[in-house]
């Protein structure tokens, strides 16, 4: 009997401990559940349009461009009408520009454009469009050298050509219009400069009737470019090696005309 009391009291102790221990669970359960909830709450639930704005622009002028273009989407989603979600759409695009993501860009930018053609700063998504495509480092010229020229792509070249001559064409009085101008020219005398280096491998490669058409289109499309001289070189050289003597006289008579001090006229004589 004092053996069966005793295990009738062991049994109450570990009953007791049972409740105990399922109570702590609960406890811990719903303290645990209640700390992931105050963690994975939106911080930003109260904010106001502007308070997205400044805290993406803050992050913006950082550096931290993807910090930025979040919260600048953030505020689009939640304030998606007046000039704070314009100006985040705007800032957006410069976003993606100083973060390299060309394509996100002229995507944003050509959005904008769509979205807000009479916009007071539309000018500006053209000019962010423009620069988005400019690869000053990683252009046509960078890529020819290491490679054969005539598989290199001025596609890009030409595509940046193009939004800023849309851009000074729409806009010719717009702050921009003048750096549009200047880039327009290096693009463009890049794109002469192309085409004269696959000219240059034509010829060497005996193709003397393709290194001709190229330095006539060189003529035909960036006139006043420094590469027309080569041009014209490249079409006396093509045309005497497939006996056109004629075409070669003409070209070399206008290479004497225009450009009489060229140092290419002493190789061509």
């Amino acid at each position: 009997m004092q053996q069966a009391g005793i295990l009738h009291k062991t049994y109450k102790l570990d009953k007791t401990r049972m409740r105990l221990l399922k109570i702590s669970i609960i406890f811990i359960s719903l303290w645990t559940l209640g700390g992931c909830a105050a963690l994975t709450e939106d911080q930003t639930a109260k904010w106001t349009a502007k308070d997205f704005y400044d805290t993406a622009k803050e992050s913006l002028d950082n550096g931290d461009y993807q910090t930025a273009i979040s919260y600048f989407s953030k505020l689009e989603a939640r304030y998606p009408y007046g000039r704070y979600a314009q100006q985040a759409q705007l800032e957006t695009i410069y976003a993606h520009y100083k973060a390299n993501e060309s394509a996100a860009a002229i995507a944003a930018a050509e959005r904008f454009i769509k979205l807000h053609p009479r916009h007071p700063n539309v000018d500006y998504a053209y000019y962010l469009r423009g620069l988005a495509s400019f690869e000053p480092g990683r252009g046509i010229l960078a890529n020819v050298f290491p490679q054969d020229p005539a598989k290199s792509d001025p596609t890009h070249a030409r595509q940046s050509f193009g939004y800023f001559k849309e851009l000074v064409e729409r806009f010719p009085k717009s702050r921009y219009a003048e750096d549009a101008i200047q880039r327009m020219t290096h693009l463009r005398n890049s794109l002469a400069r192309y085409e004269i280096l696959v000219a240059e491998y034509y010829f060497k490669r005996g193709a003397f009737q393709a290194a001709a058409k190229r330095g006539k289109y060189v003529l035909e499309h960036y006139s006043r470019t420094p590469s027309i001289p080569e041009a014209l070189g490249i079409m006396v050289r093509a045309y005497r090696q497939m006996e056109m003597n004629d075409l070669a006289n003409d070209s070399l008579r206008v290479l004497q005309q225009n450009y009489p001090d060229h140092p290419l006229l002493r190789q061509l004589r």
